[in-house]
């Protein structure tokens, strides 16, 4: 298989400070999600400032820095799908971020977790391509390995219900088929996502740290997709509240 071929130099023929210089006084600290509705919300209520700005064919993606608390943070919406979050991740590490936190929906492979509920990654099979230009191969990898216990107190302090556990990473999400799913729920999986395994191989492979985290949309744990709060503008009052998780997490990374 072509994804064993992996090459541990530091350095490509293209390295993403080729495309980002590094940006003066950038946060070290900062919060990405996938939802362009949550960011233009964060972006309205901590008045943002743009510092810096990621560029591709599909087009631009502002990176703000908001202050929260008295600290600089920066802000950013990522794109879904491992390949292009990774780019934006490994372009903004290139302009001078060295931690991050990332939030976004996951689809639930166990019922019982409740729509919105958060569940925090311990660990993610790599069922994606990305993370094996990263790192060696292997089934799975180890998600969140600093600031787990801050963020679970965060969560009890606010009576938030959480779960953790391992994911499930694919680049494919039309092909999650019946058989795959109760593969996965044997494995141990509560979720599927399509880029966590990407992103702890990014941040291990160039010794940064990123902070995982998803809200509980879609149900796959039964015979018939139940989309509950997918969609943006479902429950988005209370998806705004998960901003400010985001955010008192960061506070702990400085």
């Amino acid at each position: 298989m072509i994804l064993t071929d992996f090459d541990e130099c530091k350095t490509s023929t293209f390295d993403p400070n080729e495309v980002e210089n590094v940006v003066p006084n950038f946060p070290k600290v900062g919060v990405t999600c996938f939802s362009q509705k949550l960011m233009d919300r964060f972006v309205e209520s901590f008045h943002g400032e743009v510092i810096a700005t990621l560029k591709n064919a599909n087009g631009k993606i502002p990176v703000y820095k908001i202050n929260y608390k008295g600290k600089e943070i920066a802000v950013f919406t990522s794109r879904v799908g491992a390949p292009a979050c990774v780019v934006a991740y490994e372009e903004v590490l290139a302009m001078g971020l060295e931690k991050l936190v990332m939030f976004g929906t996951c689809g639930v492979l166990d019922s019982k977790i409740d729509d919105l509920a958060i569940l925090i990654p311990t660990s993610a099979i790599r069922d994606e391509g990305t993370s094996y230009h990263y790192q060696k191969e292997s089934d799975e990898i180890e998600v969140n390995q600093k600031y787990r216990e801050d963020f679970i107190e965060i969560l009890k302090e606010k009576n938030i219900s959480f779960a953790q556990g391992k994911v499930w990473t694919t680049d494919a999400p039309y092909r999650e088929t019946r058989a795959k799913v109760l593969k996965r729920k044997e494995q141990g999986c509560l979720g599927v996502d399509m880029e966590c395994a990407s992103m702890a191989a990014v941040s291990q492979f160039r010794n940064k740290e990123v902070f995982q985290f998803f809200y509980a949309a879609d149900n796959l744990d039964s015979s018939m997709w139940d989309p509950r709060s997918l969609g943006n503008e479902a429950r988005l009052s209370e998806k705004e509240k998960i901003i400010y998780l985001a955010l008192e997490l960061a506070l702990k990374m400085f």
